[in-house]
């Protein structure tokens, strides 16, 4: 049988850190002296109230902490949180709807970065403080989800990165998976700090500089300004913000391997390598399209290049151009960029640079089996040879990420969407990118003028993204209710 207190007293643990985060942008409102300081901590109030409630009532509850308990857990708490954080969205002078708000919540807490504001230039810095919270929270929750939750729930092929976890935690250093966590979070913090002192130091105020460093090193994307880093028109603030995008995309596992003194272990990993060159190769394409049809020179091309299809890949979402308007060829490839994505156990989103490793290498190993009918060919994965359940893991889930794509599309359609709004917009969601394609949802537009329905919808999709699909779908299974 499930065991539901667990379920519920964790819950109620993370309400109260919710609850507790708010307390910072009250601090912030009323050092500038703005009221809505008054709505975060009303706010803040119930998600400790709630959550301190289910937390001491369900204290203490035997049993085990099973599969099953995870799969729940980890769906619920997606719901939950983004349900309490947009509590203070919808009450502030912003004058916004629930459905707005929890569209922003889920948005940041995925770290979709996709936005229903405008007037973020003016907007309270209690609100813009707490947008980049819910995104830098969100991303250290999806690094921890996937070094410890995923691999053991086997969804998407993330079990082959159950071995690299057992590998790093049966060390002496740091024998246990909680060991793991605490200096991965160790490393997300150190990071962030870094990566603020390097923006303010190129020129971002300090808290322009904490709140893009939240929304940076998350690869999330919100931003302080409706012009996005495009606002500042500064070299080096993009140059800083594309290294810590790369370096948030990239496996934090790997950064506890140089702690540990092993950095071959960056250069060893073929996912690290394959994803470094997908992006130079997407980079040197839109240079060389800007200069030949848009008649840029080569650094600025290489600029605007650089930048905005690091953050498209990396499922940041930022901008400092339209890149709408560089013709045909460059929408239909950032479309694609979409879903691309970053490693795993990073904060990027996307199908993810090793779920395209593994499909090409057995595709690769059909193709020489076809021709060499008596040969063996054994697909393989960083020199390992790949277990069928994996492969069948990744296929399934690539299958299922598309199937779930086309479904979403077609229902924001039915919203009353064009087709590129409709498509960009389910794609940006489930991808968990940010900005869409299109004038209405592009990189110059927003999601506010979109149907309430097609805002639910977008949320369903931003959640079934960043739990890799399986988890939320598996609840809807018969079978797994049953004894």
């Amino acid at each position: 049988m499930i065991n539901i207190r667990i379920i519920l007293s964790s819950i109620g643990l993370l309400l109260v850190i919710l609850g507790l985060a708010m307390l910072i942008p009250v601090v912030v409102d009323l050092a500038v002296g703005n009221r809505d300081w008054q709505v975060f901590f009303a706010a803040a109030a119930v998600a400790l109230f709630v959550g301190g409630g289910l937390f001491l009532s369900n204290r203490g509850a035997g049993g085990e902490f099973g599969i099953r308990q995870a799969f729940i857990l980890t769906t619920v708490a997606w719901i939950a949180i983004p349900a309490f954080a947009a509590l203070p969205l919808t009450f502030s002078e912003l004058d916004i709807s629930y459905t707005d708000a929890f569209f922003e919540a889920m948005s940041g807490l995925t770290t979709t970065g996709s936005t229903i504001l405008t007037g973020l230039d003016n907007a309270p810095p209690g609100i813009l403080l707490w947008r980049a919270l819910l995104q830098w929270l969100g991303g250290i929750g999806i690094i921890v989800m996937a070094i410890a939750i995923l691999p053991l729930l086997s969804i998407g092929g993330m079990q082959l990165f159950r071995m690299e976890a057992s590998d790093v935690s049966a060390e002496k250093a740091m024998p246990r998976l909680t060991e793991i966590v605490k200096m991965i979070a160790f490393i997300y913090l150190a990071l962030s700090i870094i990566c603020a002192i390097s923006l303010w130091a190129a020129g971002m105020t300090v808290f322009e500089a904490i709140a893009h460093t939240m929304t940076t090193i998350s690869t999330a994307g919100f931003s302080t300004s409706d012009g996005s880093i495009g606002y500042f028109n500064s070299p080096l603030i993009e140059s800083i913000i594309v290294v810590f995008m790369i370096m948030g995309a990239l496996p934090f596992l790997m950064y506890m391997h140089l702690i540990q003194g092993k950095p071959g272990s960056f250069l060893k990993d073929s996912q690290i390598r394959w994803f470094l060159s997908i992006l130079l190769i997407g980079i040197l394409a839109m240079v060389l399209w800007q200069m030949t049809e848009e008649n840029l020179g080569f650094w600025l091309a290489l600029r605007y290049a650089t930048f905005n299809v690091t953050s498209v890949i990396t499922g940041t979402g930022y901008a400092t151009t339209d890149y709408n308007a560089w013709g045909g060829f460059a929408v239909t490839a950032f479309f694609f960029f979409m879903f691309i994505g970053g490693c795993a156990g990073s904060t990027s989103c996307g199908i993810k640079v090793f779920r395209y490793q593994i499909l090409i290498e057995t595709v690769r190993c059909q193709l020489m089996q076809l021709i060499r009918p008596n040969g063996i060919f054994k697909p393989r994965y960083n020199g390992r040879p790949l277990a069928e359940d994996a492969i069948s893991a990744v296929m399934s889930y690539i299958f299922l990420f598309l199937l779930t794509f086309a479904i979403l599309t077609v229902c924001l359609s039915l919203t009353g969407l064009d087709f590129i709004t409709a498509i960009s917009s389910a794609g940006t969601s489930i991808a968990n990118v940010g900005p869409g394609l299109g004038e209405i949802v592009g990189p110059s537009g927003s999601f506010k003028t979109l149907p309430d329905t097609a805002k639910w919808l977008m949320a369903l999709g931003m959640l079934l993204g960043r739990l890799e699909l399986f988890t939320v779908l598996v609840l809807f299974s018969g079978r797994f209710w049953q004894r």
